[in-house]
């Protein structure tokens, strides 16, 4: 109502002191004691550019990590749009939910034996060649910078790092009476994860649990000679959002009454 306006809310003010230098010279000096994320996060609230040219200070380093955060996610998300979203585009069209892709190097050759494959599922994962990707994702800091876009964009289960992957048969060993055993030669290669699945974990129907038991009181299981952990307890239990809507029955005094019986209601 008077024409006051209140600025720099949660800037200390030997960070709001240096900062004023920035509309007299040009330039920010970072002031003794004060970190660079600090004076960064000012910088950003007052959009002031944080660039080599506006920032001076005596940590190198800080400022050099800041400037690659900056560098690192320009460039995953040029990244993302080009190499990655594609393979997620493909995943989707296939029904899947989410996607598992290698990164590989230009040079990297992937040869192997169709009668022997690797039995590690390699086979559900997708593939991109490309030395900048790989060097890029060598970084924790950049691996740390890709995870936080992919949160910013709304993906989920989100997992990057490094990984070996089989590029191809080295040898076989036979065994007598066996099954050959393959052996492939591995590199390590980062790898990103990510779902974009919805309804994650959500279910309303009911479940049979598959539960150990000590004795086999199924004499139509006992014959069929079926393992102990695969019998199958006929006991629905209700999964958490089913829970709600459960009736809740008043404890009855009837001592007859078998406290064992199932409740009729579930």
């Amino acid at each position: 109502e008077k024409g006051e306006y209140e600025v720099a809310e949660g800037i200390g003010s030997t960070v709001f002191r240096a900062i004023l230098d920035y509309y007299k010279t040009g330039i920010i000096r970072c002031p003794d004691g004060i970190s660079i994320p600090e004076l960064r996060e000012a910088c950003d609230y007052l959009c002031i550019s944080f660039e080599y040219s506006t920032i001076k200070c005596r940590d190198l380093s800080a400022l050099m990590h800041e400037l690659s955060n900056d560098g690192a996610r320009r460039q995953f998300e040029f990244y993302l749009e080009e190499m990655i979203l594609p393979l997620m585009v493909a995943s989707a069209q296939s029904g899947e939910r989410e996607c598992h892709i290698v990164v590989l190097t230009d040079d990297d050759v992937v040869d192997w034996d169709e009668e022997y494959p690797p039995q590690m599922g390699e086979e559900y994962s997708q593939i991109i060649y490309s030395t900048k990707l790989y060097r890029f994702f060598k970084y924790i800091e950049n691996r740390d910078v890709a995870k936080s876009v992919l949160k910013e964009r709304g993906l989920k289960k989100i997992r990057l790092g490094i990984e070996g992957y089989p590029t191809y048969k080295e040898k076989v060993k036979k065994r007598p009476g066996g099954r050959p055993e393959v052996i492939y030669n591995y590199v390590q290669r980062p790898f990103i994860r990510m779902s974009w699945e919805k309804e994650e974990g959500k279910s309303r129907h009911v479940d049979f649990q598959c539960v150990k038991s000590k004795s086999i009181t199924n004499l139509a299981a006992a014959a069929a000679d079926i393992p102990q952990d695969q019998l199958v307890v006929m006991h629905p239990t209700p999964q958490v959002d089913e829970l709600d809507i459960l009736p809740i029955h008043p404890p009855s005094g009837n001592s007859d009454l078998d406290p064992d019986a199932q409740n009729p209601m579930l």
